[in-house]
């Protein structure tokens, strides 16, 4: 049975996407929450993260005596143990491309990352204001995000980047969720798939457990004092 070793659903981006992968397509897992306390060396998540990888993060996928810890290392491995999930595109010129996309997200798009932290639980259309008006470096990646989304979403008709579901959509997954969490304008097709995205079970699974954590982490979220309140009953 593979195990993942994922951190808060309401922040960790990285465990996301690994997550709703296998989550979507179907491969079945045991999860492990190493909770955030801090990052710091001697705390219990770095300590834990730590015994499992040489890098101290999450997400840590484990497959018997086999442990791999980068994001994308975790997708390419699932694709080579479940070839019949599909979980690249079929085509060689498409799996090229989706490939790309996805180490550009690997490496790219940092000031997006920096400055638009994810955070499922939280409605923050005024810090995302603020944001877009200070940083540029936030426009122009937004800018470049929204034009890659573009291009992929014009080659084909359907909703996903290259539909059907594909590793490209689980590593922009917590993308999307920072987009909706800041409130940042978008194109209408951009916005459709955003909608797609947050249509899929995997993603509302993911969601779903976010919401449940009940955890605030106030180092995660420098710029509020408490969560927000919200009626559960609803």
């Amino acid at each position: 049975m593979l195990t993942l070793h994922i951190g808060n659903k309401n922040y960790s981006s990285w465990s996301m996407r690994p997550w709703v992968l296998m989550t979507q397509a179907g491969i079945a897992f045991d999860e492990v929450l190493l909770r955030f306390d801090s990052f710091d060396p001697d705390s219990q998540f770095k300590r834990q993260a730590m015994a499992l990888s040489p890098s101290g993060t999450v997400p840590v996928l484990v497959d018997g005596d086999l442990v791999v810890w980068d994001t994308l290392a975790i997708a390419e491995y699932l694709a080579e143990r479940f070839p019949d999930r599909a979980l690249w595109p079929q085509a060689v010129e498409a799996r090229a491309l989706a490939r790309s996309v996805c180490a550009h997200m690997h490496s790219g798009f940092g000031a997006l990352r920096q400055h638009f932290p994810m955070n499922i639980d939280a409605t923050l259309p005024e810090v995302g204001a603020r944001v877009l008006r200070e940083q540029p470096a936030v426009v122009d990646d937004l800018q470049r995000l929204q034009a890659l989304w573009e291009r992929l979403l014009a080659r084909h008709d359907g909703p996903l980047l290259f539909d059907p579901f594909s590793i490209a959509d689980a590593f922009f997954a917590p993308v999307v969720m920072r987009l909706k969490t800041y409130a940042v304008p978008v194109s209408p097709r951009v916005q459709r798939y955003m909608e797609a995205v947050l249509a899929l079970q995997g993603v509302q699974q993911w969601v779903a457990g976010a919401l449940a954590e009940h955890d605030f982490r106030p180092f995660e979220e420098p710029y509020r004092q408490a969560p927000d309140a919200r009626d559960d009953g609803e």
